[in-house]
């Protein structure tokens, strides 16, 4: 069953792409964006992350801190966090756990041929460590994701 609006959100969230733990209670006492992507470097997920490297004092200002989550490597996600000068953690999620729990991790659907892969997801997580509101994968607009999140 997946995580949903009014879930506590699981404590540790995985490895950053530092190697370090990234934990929900380092972040207590803000309001979390957690955003899972499909790849690093593709076209909507570069997108999205810069849409919200762009609007991230916007969010900061409204408490919020951002997390992205794919399951590309943590050398993958150093790269891309580099190239486009994100200022938040990315958690590689290699084994979909995470992905999973929120149900980010599903079947999809390219030229007729079905594969499972991440569903394009965002949760907001407030203070507390409570699921507030879900994206879903037919909700986030990536060009748009930080002024959704604002709302």
């Amino acid at each position: 069953m997946a995580l949903t609006v009014g879930d506590k959100a699981p404590e540790v969230l995985g490895f950053s792409e530092n190697g370090e733990e990234v934990r929900l209670d380092t972040f207590k006492g803000k309001k979390l964006v957690l955003y899972f992507y499909p790849k690093d470097n593709t076209p909507g997920c570069t997108s999205e992350a810069c849409n919200l490297r762009d609007n991230y004092e916007a969010l900061r200002a409204e408490g919020y801190e951002v997390v992205g989550v794919s399951p590309d490597s943590a050398a993958s996600h150093q790269r891309f966090k580099a190239k486009h000068e994100l200022p938040f953690t990315l958690v590689s999620d290699s084994d979909h756990s995470l992905l999973e729990a929120f149900g980010a991790w599903g079947e999809k659907t390219m030229c007729g041929r079905k594969y499972m892969g991440v569903l394009r997801s965002t949760f907001l997580i407030d203070e507390n460590g409570v699921i507030t509101k879900a994206f879903g994968p037919k909700e986030v607009k990536v060009k748009e994701h930080a002024a959704q999140i604002l709302k």
